[in-house]
């Protein structure tokens, strides 16, 4: 695609031709650079008397799919099938060589796909995995509650679930995995886990931070081990974690529920007032253990 083609791309998309989605998958294969494409995207999306907003957050790492600043971690922006062949975008990180190896999906909060994440994703990669965090909300990200409220009560559960597996289907094919799966999330992200491991087959350990749990009825259908985490200052109730838990074990699932003291919601992202590095210490060494165990 040469410059008069990309002058097309942004015309299409301001018509309406192209969704945001397809704008931003098709940018970044000319610009070589998700960043470069979301900041076309925010210009494009932008009133001609304001400045444009970041879409996705433009402080990631500028590394990108098959390039490694050290020739040990890749790390950048995916894109693969969606379950209605469309195409879906989201963040990976793996060490190059070795033998293939576990993979992890990581689950956004409700703000989306933003550098917390991402540094979330890069961290299981550290440790050995293969990490993908897939885009739901296909490049908005934002830091408004107004906003991130908007965006999560837009994304339906199943339509969400269907988009983790087919992340989950993308990696299947890739020759350093080696068909075991983990999936953790936060927030929003951490009930998408539990929903993702009663209706997917291919879990085989699910870590929760503090999303909605599942009812009694829906923890049966769940096969995989599942650690939960939350705490004494969230407003999800306690009560009701306790009560999946106890259908997990009715169930014959491993499982384990930690409840912090004093921890409020989004104990575990550092970027916000709500951290708590206590807690969130102890859980990302419980969450490592978990998965190196089950995985």
């Amino acid at each position: 695609m040469n410059r008069v083609e990309l002058m097309e791309l942004v015309r299409d998309f301001q018509i309406g031709g192209v969704t945001r989605r397809q704008f931003l998958v098709r940018a970044t294969a000319v610009l070589g650079s998700a960043i470069a494409a979301n900041t076309l995207l925010a210009a494009c999306s932008a009133s001609p008397n304001e400045n444009p907003p970041p879409v996705v957050d433009e402080t990631a790492p500028p590394t990108e799919v098959g390039s490694s600043s050290d020739g040990e971690m890749v790390s950048g922006v995916v894109s693969y099938p969606g379950p209605e062949s469309d195409e879906l975008m989201g963040y990976w990180a793996y060490q190059e060589g070795g033998e293939p190896r576990p993979a992890i999906i990581v689950i956004q909060e409700w703000w989306g796909l933003n550098e917390h994440i991402k540094d979330v994703t890069r961290r299981f990669a550290a440790e050995g995995y293969v990490a993908l965090a897939p885009d739901l909300y296909h490049g908005v990200v934002t830091t408004e509650p107004d906003e991130a409220r908007k965006e999560a009560m837009a994304l339906s559960t199943s339509q969400a679930v269907a988009e983790i597996q087919a992340a989950i289907d993308y990696l299947k094919g890739q020759n350093f995995v080696n068909g075991r799966f983990g999936v953790v999330g936060f927030c929003m992200g951490g009930g998408l886990v539990l929903q993702t491991a009663a209706n997917s087959a291919d879990i085989h350990a699910a870590v929760p931070f503090y999303g909605s749990p599942l009812s009694p009825s829906e923890a049966a259908q769940v096969t995989a081990p599942v650690l939960s985490f939350l705490g004494t200052r969230d407003g999800i109730s306690a009560s009701d974690y306790e009560a999946m838990h106890a259908a997990l074990s009715e169930a014959g699932v491993t499982n384990k529920f930690q409840l912090y003291d004093g921890a409020q919601h989004a104990f575990f992202n550092d970027t916000r007032a709500s951290y708590d590095e206590a807690a969130a210490m102890d859980a990302w060494q419980q969450t490592l253990g978990w998965f190196e165990t089950h995985l």
